[in-house]
């Protein structure tokens, strides 16, 4: 994978600020070649988490740190997956037709079940990393390996998946595209990276965590005849939970 290719994903999946000239050039139709790179991205938005957690905690509190963290890593991404999950728990949990569901999808006003949604993974993870933390655990490279393995798993959700949707979206740049060589190398690179910071027992969180993501791929699948990136920032919210849930 280019550096050019790196810098462009890692706009595509985030806010941060980069300078025009890196990305230029690149057609929309090379991205999923950077999948390979969502590890390596993982870290970087885990990390800027974990610093902030890091920076907050002796000042205001574990609480209030935990808080940040989860405010921090909305602003890195754009709110970009919780926004995802928001929608898809709009949509799968409407009780209609998957055409409706899927158009629920699309509608950018807040539905009831996709707001208790963004309550519930707020609370659990606040409280979850609250309990990390208070039980000792090195934060700062916990919260990187979470960010890591959430951003690895999603590959999972795109590996030999059809986009539900006719047309195109930012979904449809990665979904049903990525080969099994990618796909397999995007996962090793992250267990490597969660093992690193991690260890033995990071390992274990992402192996809970990818029988998650195993799980809600066949269920989304199902429900909605396959998936959309909406489903892509729904399963990395889940991972990320499972995998410090995996840790306590």
């Amino acid at each position: 994978m280019s550096l050019r290719l790196f810098w462009a994903t890692l706009q595509l999946m985030t806010r941060i600020p980069l300078p025009a000239s890196w990305t230029q050039g690149l057609a929309m139709d090379n991205y999923q070649r950077g999948i390979i790179g969502f590890p390596l991205i993982g870290l970087i938005v885990g990390a800027i988490g974990g610093a902030v957690f890091a920076l907050l905690a002796p000042w205001c509190g574990v609480p209030l740190a935990a808080l940040g963290y989860v405010l921090a890593l909305a602003l890195v991404t754009g709110a970009f997956h919780l926004d995802g999950l928001a929608d898809t728990c709009d949509g799968v949990f409407s009780a209609r037709t998957r055409e409706k569901m899927l158009e629920i999808m699309r509608d950018s006003r807040l539905g009831t079940n996709g707001g208790l949604a963004l309550i519930f993974i707020v609370v659990a993870k606040v409280l979850v990393i609250s309990e990390l933390a208070l039980r000792g655990v090195p934060m700062l490279a916990t919260l990187a390996a979470a960010g890591v393995a959430c951003r690895s798993l999603v590959v999972l959700m795109m590996y030999r998946q059809p986009y539900a949707r006719d047309g195109n979206g930012l979904g449809n740049l990665y979904i049903g595209k990525i080969s099994g060589g990618q796909t397999l190398f995007t996962l090793v690179l992250g267990a490597a990276l969660v093992t690193l910071l991690a260890h033995g027992q990071g390992l274990f969180a992402l192996g809970c965590a990818l029988i998650a993501v195993l799980l809600l791929r066949v269920y989304l699948r199902r429900r909605l005849g396959g998936q959309t990136g909406d489903t892509l920032g729904a399963a990395i919210e889940i991972a990320e939970l499972i995998f410090l849930l995996a840790l306590l």
